[in-house]
């Protein structure tokens, strides 16, 4: 999914997915291969780049009825039939980037196939659901027929595919997640539909026809040939995982009300439990969040404003903020020469030194409102800790710093930090600022937060309720890693393909919960979105490094600029020196050179696709792979 608040998305199946079991063994000779792929081929491999190309829509899942307009040439004959697949207009598609899947270059070309799962079903003639087994072939005979390694994507997220299934499984309460209203009801994002799918239990319609897809599948892939199957060198795992909330499509912020998932009477229960295992005694709990509680059946999640709403315990509040971390964040325009340094915004507390960050971050509405500027690197955000400051009125001054040493003021906002008992808060004590001055014309700029006269409470129960949620996103990727390591797959790489909402500076990461899904797992490796300077910049880096993590894979990336090849090239090298094992980026279907007509995709790599400089980057890749060049060191 983009990474970034206003954005849009069209309702091709391509498009839904930027953005997201007892099987059929192989033999013994099969998992040695794996074996010895595993231990060679993806420790050693040059990165592979996969694009991920609008396939399924166009081939895989297209209408077979023959009053039907016919696709370009011969390309409706080559996906349907009993031979039928992708797999001609996959090679079709990328001979437009690279004429021969065996020409050499630093990185290998290949491709990354969508499977669908909520779309591999069909009605059966009592009325149920069936595996719809035609689709299902023309998907493995894509992979049997295609001379390239791939990256298998077991897609089902929460943006619709259209799939028939879909509509039936939303009518069932059970399979939605819920917030303290009540079930989600299906939304948008920019015109895409929504179903709003729980995952607080494996127990779910949802998640039985997610396995029974999963399975029918792999059973499929595992009775390809061991050469075909060792072309998979990697599967990734459902799309983006992550909980939800109100109005996906402007809610990603801090604006209240408060609104997260999941609140459906089982994952209470088990919010519970989680309190249980980690306090073992309820007095534990009471000294750890300052309550009363007389047992762990009391405690209910926070979720309501103190605000606007009466409270029965101060353990029931809520809010972008109870986690105890506000954000002080915003934007600045400053002119940079080619290899200059970003500039740095400096955060004083009561006049007292909290911290400096960079400014280069991606603000994509910023750009939109000011084409001017050029660049969408503006943004600038440093999250402070108000868990242990005094309750009082506080005094947040915010520097420019464009020359090293020469601080120019952007602004003062007063806050307040709030005690529990809502005792009005009094003026702090201040100490002396540094030096500054005042630039003539002031350098465009703004300070989005924090709002002046704010409120921010901390509520220790809140770190733990979202500790438990993150924990729901890992346990329900772990259950469905295990579907896939139980099939002949076991032994190749399986991902994740989550998003970075901490590289978008407007966006409450408390909110996805997905931060725990990002750290290092047992037999799953990281697979991440990036798109704008999560891309191409030092922060993802750095966090990465920090991660422990020996591996990855980028899921979808998008630099949402214009690149040219030098430096589109060094991005890659980056990305290969740092230890990514492929790297995916949407590419529109073309046959015989002519573009595929289809809802197309506003990120696809495209040279008739000028959106956030998808035709440069388009050319530029195709520049890159026709150049020979060595692998990069791995850092």
């Amino acid at each position: 999914m983009s990474p970034f608040n206003p954005a849009s998305r069209t309702t091709a199946l391509s498009t839904i997915l930027a953005a997201c079991c007892v099987l059929v063994a192989g033999a013994a000779g099969v998992h040695l291969l794996y074996n010895h792929t595993k231990n060679n081929l993806h420790s050693k491999a040059p990165m592979l780049l996969a694009p991920m190309i609008g396939a399924i829509d166009t081939c895989i899942a297209a209408p077979t009825d023959t009053t039907q307009e016919p696709h370009t040439g011969d390309l409706e004959r080559s996906c349907m039939g009993p031979r039928g697949s992708a797999a001609a207009l996959v090679e079709s598609t990328l001979s437009t980037l690279r004429p021969s899947s065996s020409a050499q270059n630093a990185y290998p070309l290949g491709y990354t196939l969508p499977v669908p799962l909520l779309q591999l079903f069909r009605k059966d003639i009592h009325g149920g659901w069936e595996i719809d087994s035609p689709m299902v072939d023309r998907l493995v005979r894509t992979i049997r027929d295609t001379d390239r390694p791939l990256i298998l994507y077991l897609f089902s997220t929460h943006f619709s595919t259209n799939a028939s299934l879909e509509k039936a499984l939303a009518q069932d309460a059970g399979n939605l997640a819920q917030t303290r209203d009540g079930p989600l009801v299906q939304s948008s994002y920019y015109g895409a539909p929504i179903h709003n799918w729980t995952f607080a239990t494996p127990h779910t319609e949802l998640t039985k026809r997610r396995v029974q897809a999963a399975r029918a599948m792999l059973d499929a892939v595992c009775r390809l040939p061991a050469h075909d199957i060792a072309k998979i060198r990697g599967v990734t795992l459902l799309g983006e995982l992550h909980h939800l909330f109100p109005d996906f499509e402007s809610g990603m912020g801090f604006t209240p009300p408060y609104r997260v998932t999941d609140y459906s009477p089982q994952s209470i229960a088990a919010f519970r439990t989680f309190l249980r295992d980690e306090f073992q005694s309820v007095g534990k709990l009471n000294r750890a969040v300052g309550a009363d509680y007389a047992s762990f059946d009391e405690v209910v999640p926070p979720s309501k404003d103190i605000r606007v709403e009466p409270l029965q315990r101060y353990t029931e509040h809520i809010d972008s903020f109870a986690q105890g971390t506000l954000p002080i964040s915003g934007w600045a325009y400053v002119s940079r020469t080619e290899g200059s340094g970003p500039a740095w915004v400096h955060v004083f507390r009561n006049g007292v030194f909290v911290g400096k960050t960079p400014v280069d971050k991606g603000r994509q509405d910023v750009l939109k409102a000011k084409p001017e500027f050029g660049n969408a690197d503006t943004g600038w955000r440093l999250d402070m800790d108000f868990r242990r400051l005094p309750a009082g009125i506080h005094r947040i001054d915010v520097f420019l710093e464009q020359t090293p040493g020469r601080l120019k003021p952007l602004g003062t906002r007063h806050i307040a930090i709030m005690d529990r008992a809502q005792t009005p808060p009094k003026q702090l004590p201040q100490q002396p600022l540094p030096p500054s001055t005042t630039a003539i014309p002031s350098p465009p700029a703004s300070i989005d937060m924090p709002v002046d006269e704010s409120s921010y409470y901390y509520n220790p129960l809140v770190p733990l309720w979202h500790q438990f949620r993150g924990q729901q996103v890992v346990d329900y990727l772990r259950f469905f890693n295990d579907v896939v390591h139980e099939s002949c797959l076991s032994n190749v790489p399986h991902y994740t393909h989550q998003i970075v909402p901490f590289a978008n500076p407007s966006w409450d990461a408390h909110k996805f919960a997905i931060d725990a899904s990002l750290r290092e797992q047992q037999g799953i490796r990281l697979g991440v979105s990036l798109y704008g300077d999560a891309s191409y910049g030092q922060a993802f880096g750095q966090w990465y490094r920090a991660t422990g993590h020996r591996g990855y894979g980028v899921t979808e990336f998008h630099p949402l600029k214009a690149m040219n090849t030098p430096t589109l090239q060094r991005t890659l090298d980056q990305h290969a020196a740092r230890g990514a094992e492929f790297l995916s980026f949407f590419m529109e279907p073309r046959w015989e050179g002519k573009l595929v007509a289809r809802g197309h995709n506003i990120f696809s790599f495209d040279p008739d696709n000028p959106q956030f400089g998808s035709d440069a980057l388009y050319e530029s890749m195709r520049q890159a792979l026709s150049q020979g060049t060595a692998n990069p060191p791995r850092q």
